[in-house]
């Protein structure tokens, strides 16, 4: 009698792991939509929409910039929304650059009923390119992808050229990148419970965990590069930051945040981010030369010391790339 019993309780066991994992599977991949509303009135930006190949219309903000500066594709991470990207268009908008910022499929105002962990939103990638491009023809492009939103870029097939990519936290393979979570959300070792939230990719998304490595699409990509980590990311680690810096062809860089988590790198080190991200954009994407940059003492594309006291104050909530 014990035994059947005993063959009872952990059949229950198994069926309430299962269960467990499934609903955690269904909490990862529910749509985050919310509205965003229009553009701050200081960014004088339109309301725009285009639409993307994953099956839905994405809907975005647009600055047009000056003549001669580029425009730069603002791409957000899992679980957020372009409202994450409001510092960065008003830092990139000082200096004359265009700006699209965007909600991914299943995010923001865009709508979608899952998220795909980069899959699907790489089509709201390509299309997001192809659209800034289609608004300016005559400027060359660079995108800023967080997280996710840098896994999308590099998954898509059909990515219209860019000129210069700002990768920020990027996770070279889906399957480490679940690991990681597991590791850091439940106890050391926990990767080892991976397999229940990995069998769920095929059935849902349509795609198997092998599917999701943007390590894998990076050197057959021509352009520009800066790569940005946290030294402290637990969830893409430095040595996985590093290897996907070594995937990448050149030219390339990489700035390690001395003390960043998986978290809003602007947010956390302010005019150090700006600085380096304006310089790369000005040697890349203008047609004469940005004032401003890395060396420059004055950067007058921000109140840098109100900027300061608004990070260590914990400045707006959003809800940005340290969510995924």
């Amino acid at each position: 009698m014990w035994k059947k019993t005993a063959l009872i309780l952990f059949v229950l066991l198994i069926l309430l792991i299962v269960g467990g994992a499934w609903q955690a599977g269904s909490s990862l991949t529910a749509p985050v939509n919310q509205t965003v509303g229009n553009c701050p009135l200081d960014l004088a930006c339109e309301n725009v929409e285009f639409p993307s190949e994953s099956g839905t219309t994405i809907k975005g903000w647009f600055l047009r910039g000056e003549p001669g500066k580029g425009t730069v594709v603002l791409m957000h991470g899992l679980r957020s929304n372009r409202l994450a990207m409001l510092d960065r268009i008003k830092f990139l908008r000082s200096k004359g650059y265009g700006v699209l910022a965007f909600d991914f499929q299943g995010s923001g105002e865009s709508e979608g009923r899952i998220l795909t962990f980069g899959f699907r939103e790489s089509l709201d990638a390509e299309a997001a390119v192809r659209f800034a491009r289609e608004r300016r023809p005559d400027a060359k492009i660079g995108v800023i992808g967080i997280s996710m939103g840098g896994a999308a870029f590099l998954l898509s097939k059909n990515m219209p050229q860019v000129d210069a990519l700002v990768l920020e936290m990027v996770y070279p393979t889906m399957q480490g990148a679940i690991d990681n979570r597991l590791n850091m959300w439940l106890f050391s070792g926990a990767k080892a419970l991976s397999p229940l939230l990995t069998i769920q990719f095929r059935p849902r998304l349509g795609v198997t965990v092998d599917d999701l490595r943007p390590i894998d699409h990076l050197p057959g990509r021509k352009f520009p590069l800066l790569l940005i980590a946290g030294e402290n990311d637990r969830m893409t680690t430095i040595e996985e930051s590093k290897q996907l810096f070594e995937a990448a062809n050149e030219p390339k860089e990489m700035w390690i945040v001395p003390g960043a988590d998986h978290q809003d790198l602007w947010k956390f080190s302010g005019r150090e981010y700006q600085n380096r991200v304006l310089k790369f954009f000005s040697d890349k994407i203008n047609d004469r030369s940005a004032p401003g940059g890395i060396n420059e003492d004055t950067n007058s594309s921000c109140n840098c010391l109100d900027d300061d006291l608004n990070r260590k104050s914990g400045g707006n909530i959003d809800p940005g790339p340290n969510k995924d």
